[in-house]
């Protein structure tokens, strides 16, 4: 699908040694210059993933959670599950007793912080100069300043009232009480000092001693669960990716406790249809993939949940068979009442780097709201992630709010894989939205012939409870068919998510990139 190069667009970035993509030009070159200085893609990953946690805070951070797939010629996909647990004392009886139907926002939703562990972990096992190395180009930024991009002071303004609420937060990421205009240059001088020492004494350093004994501290004075304990204890994953086939590609994503397992189920029911003949931007393309959505996200709240307390297989909720069954239950011509708990047989930034020996990392870190739960320890400038309101307070869930469990997550990297070798590295961000939005990525590429740029730039669109919600540049025509099957349609209020891409052309010895527009990243090669 060629670009027609009159209209506005970015052309895809093609290099042969090496390539990072981020949402942050900042990000991508400390990639690119890890790169340069003989690191492998995990090294540079992780480099540019610290450098977000600073230049791009509201939406990433240390006191988040990770996720990360690796692929190496020759060798099995690897995958690292770096999010976070309640405490060893949390108790959803508790939680019901005192009158809440749902953690929300509250100091419950706070879990143990996964992400410095998973860059440790992903650098032990892929790295070549360590995480003091890497988390040079973060720790710059934060002790002498960045200037402030278009989007993130978009978004910083509209949450300076969550900050203004926390003592710790107002201090740190308000500045004169305010949020930070676009080309401003900030300092996080506390941040600093706490990547100075994770640096210097390794990722334990964030677990034990001062930093996790005031991350205890600041849960404990709100009424957490969470104690020092929980903090020290934290250890994550390595884990065997999970996949399915669609059309001769193979989708890899990380099992559940991530909802990467939606995507492949959305992938199986799409496959019962000539996705193909479709108009990409017609009213029944975007019909047939919300219809499968709805389904695939229903499986999600009934299923998904900590693995060890998972009580449906992955194995037989990835099942063809069931994927068919589910199928059936889409008319083409109308919005369905579809079943809320199919069962069978009975805020986040996304990067991607590749280097030249065709190491494929996909990196995904996030805080998940934006500035998580919003509360931010007064001593070492530490955002805390609110991935616990992902839990439930139903009695009898597999994803109940329980002692030392982790919540449904929703952040997923992804990757596809062809005759055992990487094709792509990619993901997409925006929460509940991801694995839409893998889809949409893999139908885009596969099935209309769009390159990874293209992919990225095309209109989105997801399901909100009842309402159908597309971006703009989502054609009028679409909209009018869409309600004429019974959809409720409404303009998205922000833009859904925003995806990075990289394919690996091994015929050709290049790599391919994509960085998305409704971000201010850009993908770069050498």
């Amino acid at each position: 699908m060629s670009r027609d190069f009159q209209l506005p667009g970015r052309s895809p970035v093609i290099a042969s040694e090496g390539m990072a993509a981020t949402s942050h030009p900042l990000a991508t070159l400390a990639a690119i210059d890890t790169l340069r200085a003989g690191g492998t893609a995990a090294d540079a990953a992780v480099a540019a993933c610290a450098t977000l946690c600073v230049v791009e805070p509201h939406m990433t951070g240390i006191g988040g959670d990770c996720y990360s797939l690796v692929s190496q010629p020759g060798k099995p996909v690897w995958g690292y599950n770096g999010s976070g647990r309640a405490g060893a004392a949390a108790s959803d009886a508790a939680l019901r007793g005192q009158g809440m139907t749902e953690i929300g926002m509250s100091i419950h939703a706070v879990t143990v912080p996964g992400a410095i562990d998973a860059w440790g972990a992903i650098l032990e096992q892929h790295g070549r100069l360590g995480l003091e190395r890497a988390l040079q180009p973060a720790i710059k930024y934060a002790e002498h300043g960045f200037p402030v991009a278009s989007r993130i002071a978009w978004d910083w303004a509209r949450y300076a009232g969550k900050l203004k609420a926390d003592p710790g937060a107002a201090k740190h990421y308000l500045f004169n009480g305010a949020a930070p205009k676009e080309g401003d240059v900030i300092r996080l001088p506390a941040l600093a000092q706490t990547l100075k020492t994770i640096a210097a004494k390794g990722p334990r350093a964030f677990y034990e001693g001062e930093i996790g004994e005031d991350m205890a501290a600041t849960v404990a004075a709100r009424g957490s669960f969470l104690n020092a304990d929980d903090f020290a204890r934290h250890r994550g994953d390595a884990v065997t990716p999970i996949s399915t086939n669609y059309k001769g590609l193979d989708l890899v994503e990380i099992p559940p406790n991530g909802q990467g397992l939606v995507a492949l189920v959305m992938l199986n029911i799409l496959e019962n249809f000539d996705v193909k003949s479709l108009d990409p931007l017609g009213p029944e393309r975007f019909h047939l993939v919300s219809e499968a959505a709805r389904l695939g996200y229903a499986m999600r709240d009934t299923h998904i949940a900590d693995a060890l307390h998972m009580r449906t297989p992955v194995a037989d909720l990835l099942d063809k068979g069931f994927a068919k069954k589910l199928a059936g239950l889409i008319d083409m011509n109308k919005r369905s009442a579809l079943p809320k708990a199919p069962t069978p047989n009975s805020d986040t930034v996304y990067l991607t780097v590749v280097d030249r020996d065709r190491m494929a990392v996909s990196f995904i870190n996030s805080l998940y709201s934006a500035f998580g739960v919003g509360i931010c320890t007064e001593k070492t400038g530490i955002m805390l992630t609110n991935r616990g309101g992902c839990f439930t307070l139903e009695a009898d869930h597999p994803n109940t709010f329980g002692p030392n469990k982790r919540p449904m997550h929703t952040i997923i990297p992804g990757m596809t894989m062809r005759d055992g070798r990487c094709d792509m590295s990619f993901g997409v961000m925006g929460g509940s939205y991801q694995p839409m939005g893998h889809v949409q990525i893999i139908n885009n590429m596969l099935d209309y012939g769009m390159d990874v740029q293209q992919a990225i730039d095309s209109p989105r669109f997801f399901f909100e409870g009842e309402q159908t919600v597309v971006e703009h540049g989502t054609p009028q025509a679409t909209i009018d068919g869409l309600k004429a099957r019974g959809h409720t349609v409404v303009m998205a209020e922000l833009p859904w998510g925003g995806g990075q891409t990289i394919k690996i052309d091994w015929d050709r010895g290049v790599l391919i990139g994509g960085s998305e527009g409704r971000k201010d990243g850009m993908a770069l090669g050498y």
